[in-house]
């Protein structure tokens, strides 16, 4: 199960926090802290993997400290793109390559529907942003992985807004919509 999605930019200001878990929100910030700063040290030739920082460790183990319960969250997996870090916080039960693998997916779909995504469009747009993921992990579970559905379903809810600057090209049709121009008309 998927406890946890966040988004970082090198700064260590969060782009998007999405918790699957209940946890209260002082946990919560610090362990965005906590991640942050563990995942900005490492060096570009470390694994992408880390063990779950104590803090969460602990507290999610607060309930009943005398069964192990494999829905503990215990595993880190991150991605370092451009300018952004991608984070799912997840456990052991699910496997650490798809997890890269779902980062992936997500980075590209969000490339697709932004065409050539930065972090402006991240900061702008957060309704394309959750919805992206929506259309990706439901409860904790992950339930489409296939690009083409993800990029098709968050058009099909008329959540992609285009940019100013790429309003005038043409040829950017948006598949069952007709328009060719892009669904948002609110800029």
């Amino acid at each position: 199960m998927i406890n946890a999605v966040l988004v970082f930019n090198n700064n260590g200001q969060p782009r998007l926090t999405k918790f699957y878990t209940q946890l209260e929100t002082s946990v919560q910030q610090r362990l965005i802290s906590e991640i942050f700063t563990l995942v900005s040290n490492r060096p570009n030739s470390a694994c992408n993997f880390l063990p779950l920082p104590p803090l969460l460790a602990s507290s999610s183990k607060s309930s009943t400290p005398t069964t192990p319960h494999n829905d503990t969250p215990s595993l880190v997996t991150y991605r370092h793109y451009a300018t952004l870090y991608f984070i799912i916080i997840s456990t052991s039960t699910e496997s650490p390559l798809a997890l890269l693998d779902l980062i992936q997916v997500f980075v590209q779909a969000l490339d697709g529907l932004f065409e050539n995504v930065c972090e402006l469009d991240l900061i702008f747009n957060f309704e394309t942003l959750h919805a992206t993921l929506a259309e990706m992990i439901v409860g904790g579970v992950v339930v489409e992985t296939q690009l083409d559905r993800v990029v098709e379903g968050v058009k099909a809810q008329g959540k992609v807004a285009k940019r100013p600057v790429n309003e005038g090209k043409s040829g950017l049709g948006l598949g069952g919509f007709g328009r060719g121009e892009g669904v948002w008309a609110g800029r």
